[in-house]
């Protein structure tokens, strides 16, 4: 694996620069919505956690309603919230808490910063190309709807980089096995540790193993191997991985200790439904989560993903008869292709709740990526480094127009459309850090009393409290208000809601996109008097 980076050093120089960049500009970030709860979640695992090796109860877990919720991940953030959250505190004058819960956003953004290492390799396996490779990983690291989301997403960032080393740890054992080659019982403890914790962020990685079935198949149709003679010759390492995934799952998954059979099934029927009914607005039309037509997912992919990736999707009937041979190349291409219909396929027939666009099915898109920049490279080597340099310009000036709201990102055919009306906007909230600054400023120019209250999200607190400011109220609570003045300020969902009557508008706060005249209004600043 080295050695191909050292082939191609620039894009390890890209990279550190790309990680220290995106690393200072994530703990300068808002607060979304999700890190409170998944901090609480964490909380109340680890309290579990430790009344049950003292005295072998863990009823506090069992009676948590989000008990199937998976805190892998949290193993990791929490020690960059331990070491950094002092330093994040005071860079944002946040309350300690806030800085708690930004710190935790370095440690995303460099596992999201591995995953492009994993991504280089997985292009250049296809392709055996480092330009290719080189573009490639560019263009998947500078994408603003993945960068943004690597800014904060504590679960499907974690969890679609663990699915992307997985994805090439698997191939590069399949490729062995094709190649007849020496596998290392070492090699198949890690994979199966990392698809351990791939499940231990959610329960969804358990559908990784198809993709690994998937592989195997691939490889038996191209290589025309006979099942018993590879059974004889590699049921150890099958065995050994099969073992210690199940050890390993186990101990990732405090819930399953008690009844790994009954509550590891419980986890994947609870965790399909998930209570938290919410309707996402896609192309005009709110779709609920809970019954969600087959549309939904194609609607936000048409407009989620880059032109670019669509058009080489498109020229799969030209570069089919390039791509298909026997050889290892064939394998990662096929595995990607068959495993990014066959999971979206699964999500539809089994009506799995999903919201907020693409969030839940976020760790595809690298496969759908691959797919079509490989058709495209495939098609026209030159038309690819033409085409994929002049989008990574694009993409720079984008990340630099939408910061921070790179994560709603949308590509250029939605520009064609109202985007405020049709889509959701900054459904996570990280408008709150620059909607409170507004407060902040207003009330000093106007020498506003700091008693005065905050109608807003749940985080206005912590970008508040340092500045002496000590009423703290949800928005929803603005109709029951009877003691003015008071600041309000919608974000979130609320952004859509009716404006608070007989309140001065003092901020609002948009952003704009390349090439799109509309300004996108993602929250607006009131006072009441």
């Amino acid at each position: 694996m080295l050695n191909i980076l050292k082939k191609n050093y620039q894009f390890f120089i890209f990279l550190l620069f790309y990680f220290f960049i995106g690393a200072y500009l994530s703990i300068i970030n808002g607060i979304t919505s999700d890190e409170y709860h998944q901090q609480l979640n964490w909380e109340v695992h680890q309290s579990a956690i430790i009344n049950f090796f003292k005295n072998g109860n863990y009823d506090e877990l069992l009676s948590h309603g989000d008990k199937y919720q998976g805190v892998a991940f949290n193993l990791i953030t929490q020690p960059f919230s331990i070491i950094l959250n002092k330093f994040v505190s005071n860079l944002n004058d946040l309350s300690t808490y806030g800085g708690w819960l930004v710190a935790k956003h370095a440690a995303i953004f460099l596992v999201f910063s591995i995953s492009g290492i994993f991504f280089y390799f997985l292009s250049y396996k296809i392709t055996n190309n480092l330009i290719f490779a080189f573009i490639s990983s560019l263009l998947y690291l500078l994408y603003p709807y993945l960068f943004g989301h690597a800014q904060f997403n504590e679960k499907d960032i974690p969890f679609l980089s663990f699915w992307l080393i997985n994805t090439y740890i698997s191939l590069t054992i399949i490729e062995s096995l094709f190649l007849e080659e020496k596998i290392n019982n070492s090699k198949v403890i890690l994979l199966s540790f990392l698809t351990a914790f791939l499940i231990g962020i959610r329960i969804v990685g358990l559908l990784i193993c198809f993709q690994y079935l998937i592989s195997i198949v691939v490889l038996f149709n191209i290589k025309k191997i006979d099942i018993n003679d590879f059974i004889k010759k590699n049921w150890k390492f099958f065995l050994i991985f099969t073992i210690s995934l199940f050890i390993f799952i186990y101990i990732l998954n405090p819930i399953f200790w008690h009844n790994p059979l009954v509550e590891s099934i419980n986890s994947i029927t609870v965790m399909s439904k998930y209570w938290n009914e919410i309707c996402t607005l896609t192309l005009g039309t709110c779709m609920n989560s809970f019954n969600l037509p087959s549309s939904y997912y194609f609607i936000w992919l048409f407009f989620k993903l880059p032109i670019l990736i669509i058009i080489g999707i498109l020229l799969f009937p030209f570069v089919e008869k390039k791509i298909f041979n026997e050889t290892p190349a064939s394998i990662y291409y096929l595995t990607l292709l068959i495993s990014f219909f066959l999971i979206l396929f699964i999500f539809i027939l089994k009506n799995v709740a999903v919201y907020d666009e693409l969030r839940h099915v976020l760790f595809l898109v690298p496969l759908i990526f691959l797919i079509g920049l490989t058709n495209l490279f495939y098609f026209n080597k030159k038309l690819f480094i033409g085409l994929g340099s002049l989008v990574i310009f694009f993409f720079f000036l984008e990340n630099f127009s939408l910061y921070p709201y790179q994560y709603t990102w949308l590509n250029s055919f939605a520009k064609f459309t109202n985007i405020q009306k049709n889509f959701e906007i900054d459904y996570w909230g990280v408008s709150n850090k620059n909607l409170a600054k507004k407060i902040v400023q207003y009330a000093k120019e106007n020498s506003i009393n700091k008693d005065t209250c905050v109608y807003g999200d749940i985080f206005a607190k912590e970008f508040l409290v340092r500045k002496n400011f000590t009423c703290f109220k949800t928005y929803s609570q603005l109709d029951e208000a009877k003691k003015k003045p008071l600041f309000a300020y919608k974000n979130l969902r609320n952004v859509k809601r009716s404006d608070p009557k007989d309140c001065k508008l003092i901020w609002n706060e948009t952003y704009n996109y390349s090439f799109y005249k509309k300004k996108i209004s993602v929250g607006t600043v009131w006072f009441c008097s």
